[in-house]
């Protein structure tokens, strides 16, 4: 039996054990309350690891330098816009001046060993070198820029180039003088062959009578080549000057010689500001961004018949800095051409067509489709001289 004395004792022990009981609830309900918190936890790790994913690797091979003005200029600054539209969720490079040879192999090769998942070869001499590294990576996908050759994981696009010849033909009917106007092509390939047929008859809306004068390069990008063909042409007569070459010379020796001519692929201006009509410039931003888009978001396709062919009406054709020298009227003339590019009430190629030969390519109304366009290796009625390995 307990004294009195032990009393306090007998009620601390008490209070000691209460409050034991009360810490170890606590702590069980602690426990619980960390048992249910335990998923959102654990999700916490996968959403810091989805927001620092691996950037989408995309790599662009050009056949001319970046500051060439033109052609490549163009590609580049589509590359830019890339950048600027997905910013960390994107890394892009590029490698300049890559030939239209067996080294383009090499290259796409080295761009797939790099780690890149997108891969983009801006022009058409590429083909058959993506081709080959395409069916060894099947894990990569491939864009051919003016291609007509798809894979599992490479398919093509272009732009409608000859919508921005047609409309400078316009302007350069009604401002050449001499009736005699000239073109620079490159390679003689369907789409070159093309560009200058639309030139034709663009002229021919303003003088059906107009000569067509070409001087072939074989070269995308040749500087010292484009200046000794463009003035080739203007001492044939020649006194407005189109190009389908990637450089500003033909501008240039225009501006020199005291006569007119077109930017091609970028705008121009600034190399000849006295000869400059207007360039016809390609965007390749709408196409690339969208291209990027699918391959981030899961939808890019490729396969058989997969081709883009975009123009005015996708915002991938223009023709740009239009000169005060062209009449209002003929500027008037030009917008109403875009509208019915963009609306499709507007076609170039509609017959009645006739080729240099004399032969109906076109009957009245009919409309050429794209199978046709792609196809053209002939020089319509007005354009003087032959296709080389043509007809």
């Amino acid at each position: 039996m307990s004294s009195p004395s032990d009393l306090p004792k007998r009620r601390a022990l008490k209070l000691a054990a209460y409050s034991s009981l009360v810490l170890t609830a606590a702590l069980v309900g602690c426990s619980k309350k960390e048992e249910a918190a335990a998923p959102a936890a654990a999700s916490a790790p996968a959403s810091a690891s989805a927001a620092k994913a691996e950037p989408l690797k995309i790599a662009f091979a050009y056949v001319g330098p970046v500051g060439d003005g033109g052609w490549t200029f163009a590609h580049d600054n589509a590359r830019k816009a890339v950048e600027k539209e997905f910013g960390d969720r994107v890394q892009t490079s590029f490698v300049e001046k890559v030939p239209e040879a067996a080294d383009a192999e090499r290259v796409f090769r080295d761009m797939v060993g790099q780690g890149n998942q997108l891969i983009f070869g801006t022009t058409f001499g590429y083909g058959e070198s993506m081709l080959k590294v395409a069916a060894d990576s099947p894990n990569v996908k491939f864009e051919h820029a003016t291609g007509y050759k798809q894979a599992a994981n490479q398919r093509t696009y272009d732009s409608r180039t000859y919508e921005g010849a047609y409309m400078a033909g316009v302007i350069a009917g009604k401002m050449s003088k001499s009736g005699v106007i000239g073109v620079v092509g490159s390679i003689p390939i369907p789409e070159v062959i093309r560009n200058i047929n639309s030139f034709t008859l663009g002229a021919q809306t303003g003088n059906p009578k107009i000569k067509v004068k070409v001087v072939w390069v074989n070269k995308w990008f040749d500087p010292p080549q484009e200046t000794e063909a463009a003035q080739t042409l203007i001492n044939g007569g020649a006194d407005v000057l189109m190009q389908n070459t990637d450089s500003s010379a033909v501008l240039q020796t225009a501006e020199k010689n005291g006569k007119l001519a077109f930017g091609w692929d970028s705008d121009m201006t600034a190399y000849g500001p006295k000869a400059h009509l207007g360039s016809a410039v390609i965007n390749w931003a709408p196409y690339y961004i969208a291209a990027v888009r699918e391959a981030l978001d899961g939808t890019w396709a490729a396969g058989p018949g997969k081709h883009a062919w975009w123009g005015v009406k996708e915002g991938a054709i223009d023709l740009v800095s239009i000169s005060e020298q062209v009449p209002a009227e003929t500027r008037a003339e030009i917008d109403k051409i875009k509208a019915g590019l963009k609306d499709g009430s507007f076609a170039i190629w509609k017959g009645p067509l006739v080729g240099q030969d004399g032969k109906e390519v076109l009957k009245a109304g009919e409309v050429a489709d794209d199978k046709f366009l792609s196809g053209i290796n002939f020089y319509l009625k007005g354009v003087e001289g032959k296709v080389p390995n043509g007809k």
